[in-house]
């Protein structure tokens, strides 16, 4: 497939000298640097959301191991390596991250691919417009979602959930049994 800049270096070579073919593309660079830099933008905002939710889920896992503080002392006292009793916090924090950016991403794609029933339940449901055709050129919200795009965010959620259970799992493997159980 041969892009618009591609097809206007054609026309151009193939014109008399003086005539020169702009394809539509050049015209209308402003657009697409806007586009492009909206795109960049929303992976950003995309990011921060997930950081937010990781550092949620890094919170709640230093919670866990705050409350469950005299459980692990007594595996410890049991013989459990303190290997295996980060391992639990990790396993334990990467199963949330894991289910989360699973349901995440399914959430996020039913309602990206069926924005054109989505969008009219919800004006129904409320009795508003999105996108009043009097004031707006688009009549109806487009959703384009790109696997790549998908794939990506999916990843970085994967990988920041897996990063927040570090610190949790750590500390929950350096407790030392006497200390916690001395001050229980």
């Amino acid at each position: 497939m041969i892009g618009a800049p591609e097809v206007a270096t054609q026309l151009t070579n193939s014109l008399p000298p003086g005539v020169v073919a702009r394809d539509w593309t050049m015209d209308n660079r402003t657009w697409f640097a806007a586009v492009k830099t909206e795109k960049r933008m929303m992976f950003l905002i995309l990011v921060l959301i997930v950081a937010v939710a990781a550092f949620n889920l890094l919170s709640s896992l230093v919670m866990a191991v705050k409350d469950k503080q005299s459980d692990i002392a007594i595996l410890r006292t049991l013989g459990v390596s303190p290997f295996q009793i980060g391992k639990i916090f990790l396993v334990q924090g990467s199963l949330i991250g894991f289910i989360g950016t699973f349901l995440g991403v399914l959430c996020g794609c039913l309602v990206a691919y069926n924005i054109d029933v989505v969008i009219p339940f919800i004006e129904r449901l409320f009795g508003i417009h999105f996108l009043d055709p009097s004031i707006y050129f688009v009549s109806t919200l487009p959703s384009h979602p790109e696997v790549d795009d998908i794939g990506l965010i999916g990843i970085t959620s994967l990988v920041l959930s897996l990063l927040a259970t570090i610190y949790p799992s750590w500390r929950a493997s350096r407790l030392q049994p006497a200390e916690v159980l001395r001050h229980d």
